[in-house]
């Protein structure tokens, strides 16, 4: 059997990751591959953990990419610093809270939980409340929640965690590089985020950061396999439980990416070139100035989605800015009308999971994704489908509600030159 060469088709992928990958992080993907000891390389590594601090907002040592996509990395600190028995709260207001839950369960924990209503976020006290009655030594929720488009503040919390020294691990997979998350201001301990979404990156790693509370229980655990241990790492005496997983044990990869650079994997070079570029271009264009340019497409989309007279989900004080979550219409077949977007216009919108499969659309606008053209462009493709399905749509309005939008940034912009 022959096989013929490759050819992607060109697509507007405006989900919630992944999403369009900046193109100068493809060029860079296409190098040369280096050993995964050159100097030239551990130089990169190095880069891309001072950027990775710069990008989370933090002065914590460790910050580097695990190897995996995005859950790997919830997986990694979870795991390393879980041990059986232990209590863990995680509020739950959309899949990956739930997705949290069963990492803990699989590594013994005793996890409570609570919930809202998917749409819905907690308000901090309610959190806090639980964690005075639980007393948990670990406090794991999800920042950005991509399944519902809500974001959980999260300031209160980590200060009641610290206050009562409980360790606090945040996904915020969705959020890192779109929107603001400051990992000391907050009092996060450990942080998890993705290179699929806001990043711009392929998926296949999950930068994360820690401080020195998670880092004292990796040297409670530490064990170096037996194949490339010294005598010093044999004669090591642990004072907590080894970690149960090889591939994810922290107290091992730090060794890789720290000064020591023992060999734990072979790194995935092409994708830390591609991580390096992705932070390189988030830091060139300013976290604040990306924020905005986030929250400023965010309103267009809003504003043409109400003008056409389409309905959005979840609570609006809430919202995570890059993805907005919209009502499929009574009598609409939701994914008709994905395949409809996609064969016609090459245009790409995600459902969502669980109790809101089938019931509404979610629409990223996240990273490279998130551009003018790309919000104009779902605007009108969507208002066409619609059409064509049978729905009574404001005709002409999206894209006029949307530019108006522009027009007023584009005014404001000049105004304050």
């Amino acid at each position: 059997m022959v096989f013929s060469e490759l050819h992607t088709p060109q697509r507007t992928i405006m989900t919630p990751g992944p999403v369009e990958v900046d193109p100068r992080v493809l060029r860079v993907m296409s190098t040369p591959v280096l050993g995964q000891f050159d100097p030239a390389f551990t130089n990169i590594m190095n880069e891309v953990m001072e950027m990775l601090r710069q990008v989370f907002q933090t002065k914590n040592r460790w910050a580097f990419p695990i190897d995996g996509t995005s859950r790997s990395g919830n997986e990694a600190i979870l795991c390393s610093i879980i041990e059986p028995g232990d209590k863990v709260l995680v509020p739950i207001f959309g899949r990956f809270g739930h997705l949290l839950v069963e990492i803990c369960e699989r590594y013994g924990a005793e996890v409570h939980t609570i919930e809202r209503p998917w749409g819905e976020v907690f308000e901090p006290q309610e959190v806090i409340a639980e964690i005075k009655k639980v007393q948990p030594k670990i406090v794991a929720i999800v920042h950005g929640e991509t399944s519902t488009g809500r974001m959980q503040p999260l300031k209160e919390i980590g200060r009641a965690c610290r206050e009562n020294d409980i360790l606090l691990v945040v996904d915020a997979v969705a959020s890192i590089g779109g929107v603001e998350v400051k990992t000391d201001e907050w009092f996060i301990d450990g942080l998890i985020g993705g290179t699929q979404k806001c990043l711009s990156v392929p998926s296949g790693m999950a930068p994360i950061t820690y401080n020195d509370r998670i880092e004292n229980i990796l040297f409670s655990r530490k064990k170096v396999e037996r194949g490339i241990a010294t005598m010093e790492d044999l004669q090591y005496t642990r004072m907590r439980p080894v970690i149960a997983s090889n591939y994810f044990d922290l107290s091992m990869l730090q060794d890789y990416w720290g000064p020591r650079r023992l060999n734990h994997h072979t790194e995935a070079t092409s994708m830390i070139y591609a991580l390096h570029e992705g932070l390189r271009l988030v830091l060139t264009e300013g976290l604040e100035q990306r924020f905005d340019r986030h929250k400023l497409h965010e309103e267009a989309l809003v504003a043409g989605l109400k003008a056409m007279g389409l309905g959005l989900f979840g609570d609006p004080d809430h919202k995570l800015p890059c993805v907005t979550c919209v009502e499929i219409p009574r009598g609409v077949d939701g994914e008709q009308v994905r395949k409809m977007l996609l064969d016609e216009f090459s245009i790409e919108i995600a459902s969502s999971f669980g109790p809101l499969h089938g019931k509404i659309w979610r629409i990223g606008t996240m990273g490279y994704s998130c551009r003018k053209e790309n919000v104009l462009s779902v605007l009108g493709a969507l208002e066409a489908v619609l059409i064509r399905n049978g729905v009574g749509v404001n005709r002409g309005e999206a894209l006029q509600a949307a530019l108006d939008v522009y027009k007023v940034e584009r005014v404001k912009v000049i105004s304050d030159k």
